[in-house]
């Protein structure tokens, strides 16, 4: 199974990028995990607590069960994936079974944050953004899908994305096989990383 790390800043584009990816090969060689799908259950804490985490540390992701489910896949076993809230800031009782495929996307803001999850990469994908632009797409999509006020959604980002971006995603970026650049609002050419794919051993 080949394995694909997107990753990148909130608001970099990594979702289209991902769909994009996606679309050029058929619906039964390619998966794909968001990081997520991950966080860690806080049922033991209030909303009012869980609202006051810092969900872009990666102390918020639970990464060894991430590993443990690629470990699974990779190994021709089906996992069942948790599935996250954001209006209740915490996993819901429901899981969604994921059998393996030819090809693995794993997406998300800090999957390379993890070393054991990091060598199981085939290929690293950057998704670089300038920082005015990921503010406005992070803005845009936490009031639009999720709920947010455009002053929560502000101050989290000055209070805890930013610093986090600098402390533990911009330094990821050494680590990449391929950085796209996606600074405006516009498609982004993809044909050299798709070649780069299809030229990996399956």
């Amino acid at each position: 199974m080949l394995t694909i790390g997107v990753y990148g800043g909130t608001g970099s584009g990594k979702t289209t990028i991902v769909e994009k990816i996606v679309s050029e090969f058929p619906s039964s060689d390619i998966q794909v995990i968001s990081q997520d799908s991950y966080y860690k259950d806080n049922s033991d804490l209030s909303f009012e607590e869980r609202c006051g985490l810092n969900f872009d540390h990666p102390d918020a992701i639970d990464f060894e069960l991430l590993y443990q489910h690629v470990l699974a896949l990779k190994n021709g076993e089906t996992i069942q994936q948790p599935v996250y809230s954001f209006q209740t800031h915490n996993r819901t009782a429901e899981t969604i079974s994921i059998s393996p495929k030819k090809i693995l996307i794993i997406e998300g803001i800090l999957i390379l944050n993890y070393p054991k999850l990091r060598s199981f990469f085939d290929l690293k994908v950057f998704v670089d953004a300038r920082s005015d632009m990921r503010m406005e797409r992070r803005v845009s999509r936490d009031i639009s899908e999720r709920g947010r006020t455009p002053e929560e959604v502000l101050k989290r980002y000055m209070k805890t994305l930013k610093p986090m971006h600098q402390q533990f995603i911009e330094p990821m970026k050494i680590h990449a096989d391929f950085i796209i650049e996606n600074h405006k609002n516009a498609p982004v050419e993809l044909s050299k990383l798709i070649d780069k794919i299809n030229a990996l051993p399956v």
